[in-house]
């Protein structure tokens, strides 16, 4: 008996009391069946590892190097590349225990389908609630990042754009982005064509993106000085930890690979090797631009008001040429679509799922089937994600995003410490080495990164997670088809 058999389910007087809905599991074997099952909207098997690798390198490479270099070397100093690294150990500890789970699990939802099959419906909601968090702010986090880029392209040719159309309400004579606005537009059209031509677009992106950091470096080390890095350490440890807080928010793309479980091909195979080569790869070029970036100005250059895109600002310096600024703005705009583009996907697939359980609107989980894709859910997520990215700046969004991802990280983390014990018989593609070492590493790393946030970040993760209790108890636990199983079903389905 799976879920979607459900002959006797109870009215809603006799739906499950609210403590015992909240630990109702999803069998992974209902999971299964339903991303296979035509009725519920199927999506179409087309990647393979290397598409899988390159979702999840276009998610992440770039975020933090495009977009938020320039507001972690002010807190870290000479020793941002350590914040980097830091946080990408952090990332690497939990990427491990989503290829184990991904392997288990070969469907869309990511950690909120991991946590829904082993720790309940009501740590799969909060888990859920922040993937949109995650998602949904780290777009517009990236997009507003455009402006700076599209203004440096503009002054090769003497123009730029407005203070009011440069930046969302900020009392310095911003009043929206338009650079932002129209970036989240024109990945929304993208996706909304399908997966298979989005993805082809975005593994170009990625192999122009992967270009233009090798040729920064390249340039940049030329006018390398070891003298930048002394001293390594002025902000001391907190300043290296607490830019590694901020910095997080580079790595949340690695786990997009992980939405795309129903468009792979050979997801148990797949997506484990997927999520750890794009680990690996983007933690390689972040910490080597880094370095590049600090070797050739010295780091309090970065906290100046005039240094607004310092990538292509270090390179029209060092160059003093037109023609590679304008290549490297244009291909950095690219870089930065490549990520809006995916981590839009991986969103669009997490409400999908989350609209099968019940636990979000239907109309996120209706497939085209012309394209292959969730239209209504694309478009809708889209719209709303470009006028969060044309409105607010991005500090706030970055810490924003930061919060939500950790906590997720830190759920499926437990999640495999979880089936480890209760589910050792379950076939695994790829196991987490050393027992459950690494997942409790990952667990309290990803637990010492939160604590390092500011109070603001933690009262706005705060005032998220209540209003996704009150949607939960108004609208999610009355449309939750697990929870509108009668006790018979539900154990019938987790029995199957």
């Amino acid at each position: 008996m799976t879920v979607r058999d459900n002959p006797t389910s109870p009215t809603a007087t006799d739906r499950p009391r609210l403590a015992n809905q909240l630990v109702r599991r999803k069998s992974i074997s209902s999971m299964v069946e339903d991303s296979q099952d035509a009725s519920t909207g199927g999506l179409r098997r087309t990647f393979g590892v290397f598409q899988l690798t390159m979702i999840s390198v276009g998610a992440t490479l770039g975020t933090g190097i495009l977009v938020i270099l320039g507001e972690a070397v002010p807190i870290a100093g000479p020793a941002v590349w350590l914040a980097f690294i830091l946080a990408g150990i952090t990332a690497l500890l939990s990427a491990v225990s989503y290829a184990e789970m991904a392997g288990m699990v070969p469907v869309s939802g990511s950690s909120y389908s991991y946590s829904y099959a082993t720790l309940g419906e009501g740590v799969a909601w909060i888990c859920g609630w922040c993937l949109v968090l995650e998602y949904a702010v780290s777009v517009a986090a990236v997009a507003v990042g455009a402006a700076d880029y599209v203004n440096e392209t503009l002054r090769i040719f003497g123009m730029s754009l407005p203070p009011s159309l440069s930046a969302g309400p900020d009392g310095e004579g911003g009043v929206i982005n338009l650079s932002a606005l129209i970036v989240v537009l024109l990945a929304t059209v993208l996706l909304m064509r399908g997966a298979k031509e989005s993805g082809i677009v975005n593994t170009i992106i990625v192999f122009v993106k992967l270009g233009i950091l090798v040729f920064f470096a390249i340039v940049a080390f030329t006018a390398f000085k070891a003298g930048n890095f002394a001293p390594m350490l002025p902000m001391g440890a907190a300043g290296v930890t607490a830019a590694a807080s901020s910095v997080f928010f580079s790595y949340i793309g690695f786990d997009a690979a992980s939405t795309a479980g129903e468009e792979a091909k050979n997801p148990k195979r797949d997506l484990p090797r997927a999520i750890i080569l794009s680990m690996v790869i983007v933690t390689t070029m972040y910490v080597l631009v880094a370095v590049a970036a600090i070797g050739a100005r010295e780091w309090q250059w970065f906290g100046l008001d005039s240094t607004t895109a310092p990538l292509v600002q270090i390179v029209h310096e060092l160059t003093q040429s037109n023609l590679a600024v304008f290549i490297f703005a244009i291909s950095a705009v690219l870089a930065i679509l490549s990520v809006v583009i995916t981590v839009l996907y991986g969103q669009s697939r997490i409400l999908l799922t989350m609209s099968r359980d019940g636990m979000v609107p239907k109309v996120f989980g209706i497939v085209s089937p012309r394209t292959g894709t969730p239209l209504v859910g694309t478009l809708v997520t889209g719209v709303l994600v470009a006028i969060t990215a044309a409105l607010i700046p991005l500090g706030e969004l970055a810490n924003a995003t930061s919060i939500g991802t950790l906590f997720a990280f830190c759920l499926v983390n437990i999640a495999v410490i979880y089936l480890r014990v209760r589910r050792p018989d379950l076939p695994r593609s790829f196991t987490v080495p050393f027992g459950p070492t690494i997942p409790i590493l990952g667990s309290l790393a990803c637990a010492f990164l939160m604590i390092n946030l500011g109070g603001t970040t933690w009262l706005v993760f705060g005032l998220w997670m209540l209003v996704g209790f009150v949607v939960y108890l108004t609208y999610s636990r009355r449309h939750s088809r697990v929870g509108a199983l009668s006790n018979s079903d539900y154990r019938a389905s987790m029995d199957a």
